[in-house]
């Protein structure tokens, strides 16, 4: 029998997405598809094991050794830098993290910038490499608001279609980086099951080519 190789997948869409390209490189759990409230799914014979995590967690559990390999996005992992090896690109999930703010506002270099974000450290550094002096905010959800209610000059965060930005009436002043869902490994499994794993990045990234031909 096969290693079981245990692979974090992010809840919802783009989960699903990730699975399908699984499912096509041949790492297949037919159980997954089934309408109940599992979590956890395997197939003995392909020597694999998925569960649903949600997705700013699933970089802790390969981190931890909890799954082997895992699908987080680019703003995970230079947000919380978890002890991972980045394997490849896998193209979806795609958006940006950018800096947005009113319409109207001018950045006043001679003020400290306030700035909402709930990714601190991915500001913080973007800021920092400019020079710019910031009033952190953090903040948890719904962001948009704090620069209507004068809490924020600015905020950083995932933009994905930008409508929410325009219904609010802001904008986006700067994208920071772009952002898509990365396969990422446990450096532990990645010495101990690496046939395995490497199965898998060379059927995904054929598949990924493939697309882009």
């Amino acid at each position: 029998m096969k290693p079981m190789l245990n692979i974090a997948l992010p809840k919802g869409r783009l989960g699903e997405k990730v699975y399908a390209m699984f499912e096509s490189a041949g790492f297949e759990c037919p159980s997954i598809k089934e309408n109940n409230r599992k979590l956890i799914f395997e197939n003995e014979e392909v020597g694999v094991r998925y569960f649903w995590v949600k997705p700013s967690d699933s970089a802790i559990y390969v981190e931890r050794g909890a799954a082997d390999i895992g699908v987080a996005g680019k703003d995970i992992l230079l947000e919380y830098d978890p002890d991972v090896y980045e394997l490849l690109d896998l193209d979806i999930g795609k958006c940006r993290m950018a800096v947005a703010a009113k319409k109207e506002f001018r950045d006043n270099p001679q003020r400290t910038l306030k700035v909402a974000t709930k990714f601190t450290n991915i500001a913080q550094n973007f800021y920092s490499s400019k020079g710019r002096e910031i009033d952190m905010i953090h903040l948890n959800g719904s962001i948009e608001i704090a620069p209507i209610l004068g809490l924020s000059d600015v905020i950083v965060d995932i933009v994905e279609t930008g409508t929410t930005l325009k219904e609010n009436n802001l904008e986006v002043k700067e994208t920071i980086f772009p952002i898509s869902a990365r396969l990422i490994a446990n450096k532990s499994s990645f010495k101990f099951k690496n046939t395995q794993i490497e199965k898998i990045v060379r059927e995904l990234s054929a598949q990924i080519e493939a697309k882009n031909d």
